[in-house]
């Protein structure tokens, strides 16, 4: 995939981005079936998506089309009505805070794991406290021995190693840290308990105001606070609204809520 090299971005306003998927169809590279086709999807500036569905029902392959990972087989995505592919890339991801199941794991400092964010925001120290806080790692943040300054992992001598959650709480400092006007959080806290998860994601909804979000989970304590909430199943979107109106209507996302909720009981 080659990044137009003249574009730039984004065209126009609104700040985040308008986004448009319009008839769009894509089959991985070597394969025949389609996860998604003819798919129409309309994002307003500063909404907040959830992606809900069973796995392989085309939820991260539409987040991987909006990163670029993948071009479209048919139709078009459009950011503020121009064609992903003519926008600059390296400029586009300056619009994306993403953060994926398989994070990566910095054996570095804490405080440079969250640095990594946004390089230019090193000298940031509100916005370092800020997104520490709203991950949830400011709880271990005052058990490590040298505070921000303590290195994490075992690569190195006095690394001291973190657990799954912490990790994530981690690696989800570094993507608030970013300060994206888009937000893209794809199952990011699977070693996280129920609570602290929603918890994490009350602050989102709160703190992310102006900022579009999506967010795929499989946890629908999570995603019903979502203005509006996509439930794909076979790469179409069977249905949507947020979490009132979906229960109301009595389809898949009923019935997946209340599978969940028994199990909570």
């Amino acid at each position: 995939i080659h990044s137009p090299p003249e574009t730039t971005l984004i065209p126009g306003k609104p700040t985040p981005p308008h986004i448009e998927l319009k008839n769009v169809s894509f089959r991985y590279p070597n394969t025949k079936r389609y996860i998604l086709k003819n798919f129409n999807l309309t994002i307003k500036s500063g909404e907040k998506i959830a992606l809900v569905g069973e796995n392989g029902a085309g939820k991260t392959t539409l987040i991987k089309l909006l990163l670029r990972f993948y071009d479209v087989i048919e139709g078009e995505i459009l950011i503020n009505g121009v064609n992903i592919k003519n926008i600059n890339l390296d400029k586009w991801y300056k619009e994306i805070g993403a953060l994926f199941q398989d994070f990566i794991k910095y054996q570095f400092t804490f405080k440079e794991n969250v640095y990594f964010g946004n390089q230019k925001q090193i000298d940031n120290i509100s916005l370092l406290k800020e997104a520490i806080k709203n991950s949830g790692a400011d709880q271990y943040l005052k058990d490590l021995p040298n505070s921000y300054d303590q290195t994490v992992g075992k690569m190195f001598k006095d690394g001291v190693d973190l657990s799954g959650g912490q990790w994530q709480k981690l690696a989800l400092a570094r993507a608030f840290f970013k300060n994206a006007p888009i937000l893209i959080l794809d199952e990011p806290t699977s070693a996280i308990d129920a609570k602290a998860e929603y918890e994490i994601f009350q602050h989102v909804q709160e703190l992310q105001k102006d900022k579009t979000v999506f967010i795929i989970s499989h946890r629908f304590s999570t995603v019903r606070n979502a203005d509006r909430i996509l439930v794909l199943d076979e790469g179409k979107i069977i249905e949507e609204g947020n979490h009132e109106t979906l229960m109301k209507n009595k389809g898949l996302y009923e019935e997946l809520f209340n599978i969940q909720a028994k199990g909570y009981k």
